[in-house]
């Protein structure tokens, strides 16, 4: 295990009825609000009328900013930062998904940063300081919820790039699983390919002796594994929905990557798939992952293979590693394929002929992960077999 520091500054309100806790928490950083959501989907589930009537309730003055991409871009960030600017907001409050709490974290850094917010998403720039965030989740995926990380689209360059910092953390964040009743199958299907995804991230480290962390995420997997076919059969499920809730928040709060050096190859090549063609991030991730794992099993099939035992019951008796390895991942295929996720970059439309310039993308770093190390050949390699 390596050393390590853990801090998390997120209030998480969890529960029925919390929206309430609007009026208790806003007033703590003051009264003029940017109320940023996505593209009307608030509006139409009657979620807009009861943030407004909370704010109106503590005569917040309020300025909205609309219609923030699934993928978001740095177009929608840079006019959050001039209307923050504009209208000297105390407190970003996020209503919506991971996009949109990735939107108003980076609104949030860039707002305090005199040159181009880009400098920060690239991490050319370190953040010092961010507009206050409050959350208002409405889709359980990401975890960004709790966490100070941010992927933001430049699509003018085809580039997605993640940053973090503990000053983008939300000051706190309202859970209320009833307000994702209304989630669609299909992006509650991205959902749960998200969450698990964030897990193997975690999981697939290149650190030793980590076991209470890799048995945390083995019980998330397992906990998805097993309540994700029955949501998608009974989407309006409260039980249902508030554990898939709180299994998006603790697989990407920190408490998996306590003392490991993890890996997120798999997320930095769909970022690079998405940058170039927008597609959603849990639907390239469903069809990344397997490809990326059968490529390290190749060389360390060890761990994979402690994942089909311990999450998908494979028994290993008269198995090589390999083969258990090979066995978990037509398990996880089956699993996802199972509930509706895509199984091939073809599925989108994409073929061969940007496979250079996703790779490329990428290429944050000369090599990409730390379970196994990834060249930029090794990436259009796990690319072909996605197709």
């Amino acid at each position: 295990m390596e050393n390590f520091q853990y801090h998390n500054p997120t209030k998480l309100i969890f529960g029925k009825g919390q929206l309430e806790a609007l009026q208790t928490e806003i007033p703590n950083y003051g009264k003029n609000v940017l109320l940023l959501y996505g593209g009307g989907s608030i509006k139409r589930s009657g979620l807009y009328d009861q943030v407004m009537r909370h704010l109106n309730e503590i005569d917040a003055t309020v300025v909205e900013l609309s219609g923030v991409e699934p993928n978001p871009r740095l177009t929608t960030v840079n006019k959050g930062i001039e209307l923050v600017k504009e209208h000297n907001v105390d407190l970003i409050l996020a209503v919506g998904g991971g996009s949109v709490i990735d939107c108003a974290k980076a609104i949030a850094a860039g707002a305090h940063y005199d040159g181009d917010v880009w400098d920060i998403v690239t991490k050319k720039a370190p953040v010092q300081s961010a507009v206050p965030i409050g959350t208002v989740l409405t889709l359980a995926a990401t975890g960004s919820e709790m966490n100070g990380g941010s992927v933001i689209t430049n699509w003018e360059q085809n580039d997605k790039r993640a940053f973090g910092s503990i000053y983008t953390y939300p000051k706190f964040s309202i859970l209320d699983p009833q307000l994702t009743f209304s989630v669609p199958r299909d992006q509650t299907v991205y959902g749960t390919v998200d969450i698990m995804s964030h897990v193997f991230e975690q999981y697939f480290h290149g650190s030793e002796n980590a076991p209470l962390q890799e048995r945390i995420g083995e019980s998330i997997l397992r906990t998805m594994i097993e309540i994700a076919p029955k949501l998608m059969d009974d989407l309006e499920n409260y039980e249902y929905r508030e554990v898939m809730m709180l299994n998006g928040t603790f697989a990407l709060n920190g408490t998996l990557s306590m003392g490991v050096k993890t890996d997120w190859a798999t997320h930095m090549i769909e970022h690079a798939v998405s940058a170039v063609h927008d597609i959603p991030h849990g639907g390239g991730l469903a069809i990344l992952f397997p490809h990326w794992m059968a490529f390290v099993a190749e060389q360390k099939p060890e761990k994979v293979a402690q994942l089909g035992v311990r999450v998908f019951d494979i028994d290993p008796e008269g198995k090589s590693e390999a083969d258990i390895a090979t066995e978990t991942i037509r398990a996880l295929r089956d699993f996802w394929n199972s509930i509706g996720a895509p199984v091939a970059l073809s599925d989108y439309d994409i073929d061969d002929k940007e496979l250079e310039l996703m790779a490329e993308r990428a290429m944050v770093a000369e090599t990409l992960g730390n379970y196994v190390k990834l060249t930029k050949e090794d990436v259009t390699d796990i690319l072909r077999r996605s197709l």
